[in-house]
């Protein structure tokens, strides 16, 4: 296996808290999957996890080399939580298919978040030629 792309991305959790403050359910419904949304609100904390599957979403994208110019959906891209706690993603729609191009085989990913602040690190991992 060889490593295909790598991406980082840091997010305030207050900007997270701003945008459903604003936009509510919208913002929820165009950016989390409705499993996404019940793991955040599970835990009480919230708006943290929710920071923290968007910054996975943004270091995903990252890590596939295409930021938002792909044409991309936030919701192509879904955190979920293996029953050992470990967070894994699933893509859809563009990202899988983006992700098929490059022969990207899996992503493995890390988040953390503090009350200020949501970080995840995503690295994709393809097939050696």
């Amino acid at each position: 296996m060889k490593i295909a792309g790598t991406g980082i991305d840091l997010v305030e959790v207050s900007r997270i808290g701003e945008a459903l403050e604003r936009h509510g359910d919208r913002f929820l419904t165009r950016v989390f999957t409705p499993a996404e949304v019940a793991y955040s609100r599970s835990g009480g904390v919230f708006t943290e996890h929710l920071a923290g599957r968007f910054a996975v979403k943004e270091a995903v994208l990252k890590a596939l080399g295409t930021g938002w110019t792909g044409r991309m959906r936030w919701r192509d891209i879904e955190v979920r939580t293996r029953s050992s706690g470990e967070p894994s993603v699933e893509l859809a729609g563009s990202a899988a298919r983006r992700a098929r191009d490059l022969g990207i085989v899996r992503i493995h990913i890390s988040i953390s978040h503090t009350r200020e602040h949501a970080v995840a690190h995503a690295i994709a991992e393809a097939e050696s030629a």
